[in-house]
This record gives structure tokens, sequence and C-alpha cells, in this order.
């Protein structure tokens, strides 16, 4: 047990290990009550005035509509700073956010899952210069559960309720349930913050994190930066050639766009089992496009079977597209990345390498129980696979710790994991 384990959290627990009966105060209302939102240029100039005489860090969040509406857009953004209170902000009616972002562009801002946020505030032109995130913080610091819940119940003896963070938060105007979810969600994100800093410090993994929140503020999502997003498609393991891929890549273009032009979630056009359905069997005629493979809940199943009906002529149309395409504009077959095979291919294509993944998986998994970090934060597996499978030749502490600063690992992860990976491509 780490330092920073002992007596991090206020609350009192009794009982043994396997019985242990804790008292969280539940958090149920804002400490100023439910904000007004602020959806008209003359509020958010209130707003920026009272940030800007606000002090501290500014405690940042964001509901998006996922599954209900197209895209990742933020439809509310809460902050909360010491001396200004919570505002609520509906980007919808304000285009122009720039005075905000103007005021949030200095101050260190505080999010839980930042990864999650970023993309969404960025495409309203917010963006952290400097962030902390607890939910991050919490994966460094040892927390058996990350969630903003679960980490206010072990800092602060808070408990918050989780109802409300799957709704769709696109609807106007937005209930007061919903409001007071949402403010509650940056009511202590600050007192949070400082608290798992302590924490962070005094277990000697502050710098650790100063570096991934350094990180977090140069993040892109993987599909701002995927050429053919089609190929995502759950299930694509199930088309049998390059027509039937083709045939999928036009689905799908259909369906994005359909999704675009209703400003829905795709899957609520055609779930992913559907499309993937259709671009196998190839109908021909209305009458063949209904399947006999129902879909895996009643939700979707219906979603498939009015998106059937109601877009049959797309859909027929766009597999006419990919059964007529000439062979040669088949789409070809998933590049091969440049990254290993998978794990279980290993041992049949290079014996020592498995090996070597086998040594260093063990050890990994040690330092991860040493310094109580999850192995995954300790290294992301597509970095330690690839250094692994194709080592820097010679094998030298330098020569990895290259390969590894070449691959995006940041520089506490190569001290604690390059010997490790050294261990296992030059053994003793």
């Amino acid at each position: 047990m780490t330092a920073g384990r002992q007596g991090a959290a206020d609350t009192d627990r009794t009982g043994s290990d396997t019985d242990v009966e804790t008292d969280f105060h539940a958090l149920d209302e804002p400490s100023d009550g439910v904000p007004d939102v602020v959806d008209t240029p003359e509020g958010l100039a209130r707003a920026v005035g009272s940030l800007t005489a606000g002090t501290g860090p500014v405690a940042v969040d964001a509901e998006r509509a996922s599954g209900y509406r197209y895209g990742q857009k933020a439809y509310l953004v809460q902050v909360r700073r010491e001396g200004s209170g919570t505002w609520l902000v509906d980007p919808v009616p304000l285009p122009d956010l720039a005075p905000l972002a103007a005021v949030l562009s200095g101050p260190e801002w505080v999010l839980h899952a930042a990864s999650q946020d970023i993309p969404c505030l960025d495409e309203l032109g917010l963006r952290p210069a400097e962030l902390f995130d607890t939910e991050l913080g919490a994966r460094l610091a040892g927390l058996p559960r990350v969630g903003l819940s679960a980490s206010l119940e072990y800092y602060l003896g808070v408990t918050l309720a989780k109802e409300h963070s799957a709704v769709d938060w696109s609807t106007r105007p937005l209930p007061e349930p919903w409001l007071r979810y949402a403010a509650l969600d940056v009511e202590l994100l600050v007192q949070l913050r400082d608290r798992m800093e302590r924490d962070l410090e005094e277990q000697g993994k502050l710098g650790w994190a100063r570096q991934e929140f350094a990180a977090l503020c140069e993040f892109v999502p993987q599909r701002d930066r995927d050429p053919e997003p089609w190929r995502r498609t759950t299930g694509t393991q199930r088309l049998r050639n390059r027509r039937n891929t083709a045939a999928l890549r036009e689905l799908w273009l259909a369906r994005d766009q359909i999704a675009r032009d209703r400003d829905v979630a795709p899957g609520r056009v055609l779930p992913d089992g559907t499309l993937v359905d259709l671009a196998t069997r190839l109908p021909r005629h209305a009458s063949a496009l209904a399947s006999d493979k129902p879909e895996r809940s009643h939700s979707r199943q219906r979603r498939a079977e009015q998106g059937i009906l109601r877009y049959q002529r797309t859909w027929l149309a766009a597999i006419r597209r990919a059964v007529e395409l000439p062979e040669e504009e088949l789409p070809a077959p998933p590049a091969r990345g440049d990254g290993p095979p998978p794990v279980r291919a290993w041992a049949d294509r290079d014996p020592e390498a498995a090996e070597r993944l086998t040594v260093a998986r063990a050890a990994l998994a040690r330092l991860s129980e040493e310094v109580d970090v999850p192995v995954e934060n300790l290294m992301t597996p597509d970095t330690f696979r690839r250094v692994l499978w194709r080592p820097p030749t010679p094998p030298t502490a330098g020569s990895i710790e290259d390969a590894l600063a070449e691959l995006g690992a940041r520089p506490w992860q190569r001290e604690l994991v390059g010997p490790v990976l050294l261990a296992a491509i030059r053994p003793a």
C-alpha cells in the first residue's frame, strides 16, 4: 500500500475487510441552487464577466446527445470557478463563444475523463492550455474505481447520482432535474482536484500526472484521422469478399448521409448489424431486404424494421452500385498496419518474440502492482507490443527509450517500463 492510499478519504469506515459499512453524504442539490441556462449574448456576457472576476482553476464539463444526434456535438457546457459559481451555457443558440473561450484560455481546466469532452469543446472553439483530469488522476493514484462519483466518495466522502448521464441533451427546454445533474457534475471538481493532487504528490506520482495532462491538451481523437471510417462498422468480419465490402461501404455512406441530414445517430437510421447483413446477402429486391436474423434487442430490431421500410430504395440503390462496380474499383483489403500481428499469432510467426512478450507481460504486471498503477496506464498495449515485436538494434537502454519516445510514451513511462522491455529483449 502506497503512502497516498492511507487516509486519503475523510469518510468513516468500519467493519472487516469483507464487510465494510460506509456512510457517504449524498450530493443532490447544487450549493447555489440550479443555475439558469445561459442562452443569449447578454447572458453570456454576464457569465464571462463573472468568470473573469473568479479565481483559481475552472471546472469544465460538457453534455452530448450520444446515441441520439449525429456526431458528438456539445449541447450544454458547464463551467464553475471560485468566486463565480456555476454557469450552464447552451451553445445551440450561441454560435459565437469567443468571449467564453477568451476567459477560459488562461486558467487550468479541471475535467473528468477529458478525452471524452475535449473534442466536442474544441468544436466550440474551447481548448485548454493546461488541465487536470480527475479520471486519469484517479487511475494513477491507484483508485479501484475511477468514475466521478467513486472518486468523490473516496476523497470527499460524497456520492453523486448519475441517473441522467445517458439522456438526450439536445432536448429543449432542458428539464430542471437534468440541469441539476449537470450543475452537480462541476460542483466539487476543483475540491476533488486539490485532494487528488495532494494524494498524487504523497505517492510521488504528481510529475507523472502532469506529463499525462500536458499530453491531453494536444489530444486528437482517432476518428478524426480515419480516412475510411466505414471500416469500423461492427461485424465486418462477417463479410465474405471485396464485393460485400463494397456494399458495406455504399450502405454506410448512404446511412451516414441520411443521419447527417436528419441530425440523428446513424444507428437510429439502421443498426450496424443490419447494415452488415445487407452487405453480406446483397438483396436485389425490396421483398428480400428483411433479414431472418433478428437484432440483439427489441429496440434495435424495431429500428432495423423501420429503417429498412422507410429507406428501402436507398438501400437497394447502394447495393446496386456495389454489385455493378468494376472489379478494379472494389475496395482493397484493409491495409496491413505497420504494427505487430495479433498476439495469438506471435508463437507461429516469431516464437522468440512470443517469449519476449510472455516475459515482459509478467514483469509489467508485477510493476503495476508495485507502483499501484493499471498496466494500460503504465504503457499502451500497442506501444508495448511494437517494441517487443521488432526491438531496436542493438537493444540498449538508450535505443529502447528512443523507440518509446518516438511512439509517444511519456518520460515517466519510459523510465519505468524501459527496463522491463530491455530485460525481456536482452535477458541476462
